[in-house]
């Protein structure tokens, strides 16, 4: 099936980016919603109405896809945006915020810089290297990102809590600046995004539950529907 968006990814390594993006709607294409499910990530979204955020979502988020909407953003990993976006990642949870309400004047001028560009891919490129540069002058990612994010994928909460040397309230309140989520909502996010992983590289779905870490296959079938809002067979 042809993507309706014509949506281009791009991998990124470095600056705690996972890819950049780019989609375009032709002007005559009908309008559709497109279903954004929770990954953790953070995107920095620049289209003609400017440069949105998209925060860490902890469920199912509609997105309207006008007619002759352009798009060209970057997405950050699990963890990596607060420094760059000056905030911590909680103060974005489950939102969708002009870039102007986190840098002032400084979005404003990046906005125009996108724009002017030309094409859409050049417009992807001076976005990529504006977030590059600010990422090299900010405060370093918490140190703690990685740790968490490797622990939770092999243990509990507690576990990961032990071998930091925390206490569980204090990974609580740090996740929470980092992530946007709580260590046993980041959990949930990362297996059913280990889920969808495996489910697209041809894992039989029979097998889907157990490889990525769920109890049974009616925890796997109820998480997958609370986090997306529909049955995996549906989202795929």
């Amino acid at each position: 099936m042809v993507n309706p968006t014509g949506y281009r990814e791009v991998p990124e390594r470095g600056a705690g980016l996972v890819c950049s993006w780019t989609a375009a709607l032709p002007a005559g294409a009908e309008p559709f919603v497109q279903r954004v499910v929770p990954d953790g990530c953070v995107d920095v979204i620049w289209s003609a109405d400017g440069i949105q955020v998209a925060g860490p979502d902890t469920g199912p988020m509609p997105a309207a896809v006008r007619p002759g909407t352009r798009m060209a953003a970057v997405r950050f990993g699990p963890g990596a945006a607060p420094p760059v976006l000056g905030v911590p990642a909680d103060a974005l949870r489950d939102a969708r915020v002009p870039l102007r309400e986190l840098w002032g004047g400084a979005a404003d001028g990046l906005a125009d810089a996108v724009a002017g560009a030309g094409s859409l891919e050049a417009r992807r490129e001076v976005l990529v290297a504006a977030l590059r540069a600010r990422a090299a002058r900010v405060e370093p990612v918490d140190p703690l990102v990685p740790a968490v994010v490797a622990g939770l994928a092999e243990g509990s909460v507690r576990d990961v809590a032990d071998a930091l040397g925390l206490g569980e309230r204090q990974l609580r309140r740090r996740s929470l600046a980092a992530f946007g989520y709580g260590p046993k909502v980041l959990q949930r996010v990362l297996r059913f995004q280990r889920a969808l992983a495996l489910a697209r590289s041809g894992v039989p779905l029979a097998d889907v539950a157990y490889a990525a870490g769920f109890a049974d296959q009616p925890h796997f079938a109820n998480e997958v529907r609370a986090l997306a809002g529909e049955p995996l067979t549906a989202l795929l």
